[in-house]
């Protein structure tokens, strides 16, 4: 499938779980990808598999670019790309955009936003839902914040890896509206577990009983994609608690200044901080059973 739209050089920032596979799909859809990663030797591989282009260096994967994707980790890693002298903002055309896929502070996409316009450059924050099997297959959800020129005109990178990707308002909006999506997540998975529990202490089969609940009001991703797993303590694999830990940060401090207690968002992060003490961090968020298990 060739790419139509008046982007066509793209560079991609940031090559784990997530980014490795959206780049690929960037490649595949016909945009012309420059990736960069921190350990070259992965760009490298990426550029073998792809049949695309790599670079040492952030002025070198940025030149000419039209859009500039970062996926990275944290709000440090998106300030240490962006910003000095050897940072995007440096190397990036007036008029290109900057587009931001790590979970980050709602703060920080608000000042990325205004770093961007004195340099001429757009920014949209546009953090993304359905972990590495749905970078994989090309169908994450895409929460975005920005103006809404710019977000049609980026459209068509957004379609490469995205069923569903929706602009919400103003920059920062697509970061709060994942916060919302972490707290529901976590909601979910404190449920499951509590459910799992019962069930198994009643001697119930867990796979009868997902293949009944699914299909109606209980259903969920997570019942349809982890139940089974975490009735088998089955948790090496998928979305680490130590990230999720970062993103509930961000839920407990924006809601802190809107004066919006999260009672229940609290209790799960307490829980899966006492994980964390137990060397569970790098687990996947379905380990809440765990702590459910001791509570």
């Amino acid at each position: 499938m060739d790419n139509s739209n008046d982007i066509s050089k793209v560079a991609f920032i940031g090559l784990g779980v997530m980014g490795y596979p959206m780049a690929g799909h960037l490649s595949n859809h016909g945009f012309d990808v420059t990736v960069y990663n921190r350990t070259t030797s992965k760009a490298q591989i990426w550029a073998t598999e792809y049949s695309g282009k790599f670079s040492a260096t952030l002025s070198e994967t940025t030149q000419e670019a039209d859009v500039v994707v970062l996926c990275v980790g944290n709000d440090d890693d998106v300030r240490s790309v962006v910003y000095g002298d050897t940072g995007v903002l440096n190397s990036m055309c007036a008029g290109s955009v900057l587009l931001d896929h790590t979970t980050t502070s709602a703060e920080l996409a608000e000042e990325l936003a205004l770093k961007c316009a004195t340099k001429g450059i757009h920014f949209i924050d546009a953090p993304v839902s359905g972990g590495q099997i749905g970078a994989e297959d090309g169908v994450l959800t895409i929460m975005c914040g920005g103006k809404k020129d710019v977000f049609d005109t980026i459209s068509p990178v957004l379609s490469s890896y995205s069923n569903q990707a929706v602009l919400l308002g103003d920059n920062g909006q697509g970061q709060r509206c994942k916060m919302v999506n972490q707290i529901c997540i976590a909601g979910v998975l404190k449920g499951l577990s509590e459910a799992i529990l019962l069930a198994q202490s009643s001697g119930l089969n867990i796979e009868q009983v997902v293949d009944v609940l699914k299909h109606g009001a209980a259903g969920s991703w997570q019942m349809e994609n982890r139940a089974i797993t975490m009735s088998k303590n089955k948790f090496d694999f998928g979305f680490a608690i130590d990230w999720m830990r970062k993103d509930l940060s961000f839920c407990l401090n924006e809601a802190e200044k809107k004066g919006v207690p999260l009672p229940l968002t609290k209790e799960v992060d307490r829980q899966y901080f006492s994980l964390q003490k137990r060397g569970c961090g790098r687990l996947d968020t379905s380990a809440l059973i765990k702590a459910c298990r001791n509570a």
